[in-house]
């Protein structure tokens, strides 16, 4: 069996916390019940990646290679969303989650408008069939972007100048090139990678700062909000809240609640 997740979870915080594919120590990443455990955390946004089926249908699955989270065989985007419809993306988690379904997109998104924020890895989809999906959802303010393929980035932006996009960069030279090229909203890094003047770049343009991290790292998310990063994407939401109440916590003047 899994862990069971921690109930009580701190909300005091002052960084928006984003679930890299859910609560995925708990249950199959990518999934509605990895999702739940986030919603029931009060977490900010639950990253999800995008897949397409080969007869167009949006899903929420990493891929390409279906063996790696269900009991399918090939590639994702070879299957149609009927075949798709009838994997099992559970059981190769823990035999309690067996028969869990790979998400419809749409569905999914209707689901959890609401109740956390979305952040869209776009592996392989439309993007004006995706846009219009989050338009007509009305989610525009709700949702940020990013894409493994720079072309793709940059028509994203090209049809969709209102949405959030984040972009990864090393330093404070990356940081002004992609905001030229991209508008970029969001930079995303490493820990290793900060420093002040990184940070200063993203500030005086208006973006946010977030840093990706997988590890289970108390100390690490502590550094983070020692330099008043936006945003923590990571595996461990649960820790991450953890610290960053405490981190508020020892920094809230005496006497004050």
């Amino acid at each position: 069996m899994p862990p069971l997740p921690p109930r009580d979870i701190p909300r005091t915080r002052t960084v928006e916390i984003v679930c890299h594919q859910g609560a995925n120590e708990y249950a199959p990443p990518n999934t509605y019940a990895a999702a739940q455990i986030c919603v029931d955390w009060g977490m900010d946004y639950v990253e999800i990646d995008v897949n397409t089926s080969k007869d167009g249908v949006l899903y929420v699955y990493h891929g390409p290679d279906l063996e790696v989270t269900t009991n399918g065989r090939g590639l994702f985007h070879e299957l149609t969303a009927a075949e798709i419809d009838c994997l099992d993306a559970g059981s190769w988690f823990d035999p309690s989650f067996a028969g869990t379904r790979v998400p419809r997109l749409d569905e999914y998104l209707r689901w959890i408008k609401g109740k956390a924020k979305i952040f869209f890895d776009v592996k392989r989809a439309d993007l004006p069939h995706l846009l219009a999906l989050v338009r007509d959802m009305q989610m525009q303010d709700d949702c940020f972007f990013w894409f493994g393929d720079p072309d793709a980035a940059l028509a994203f932006r090209r049809l969709a100048p209102e949405l959030a996009l984040k972009v990864n960069a090393d330093d404070a030279a990356g940081v002004l090139a992609v905001h030229d090229a991209l508008a970029a909203n969001i930079i995303e890094t490493g820990l290793g990678n900060l420093n002040q003047e990184m940070i200063d770049a993203c500030r005086a343009r208006g973006m946010k700062l977030m840093v990706f991290h997988k590890e289970k790292d108390p100390a690490a998310f502590r550094a983070m909000l020692d330099w008043g990063v936006d945003m923590i994407n990571c595996d461990h939401g649960d820790v991450v809240a953890q610290v960053a109440a405490d981190h508020a916590a020892a920094r809230r003047p005496a006497g004050k609640p």
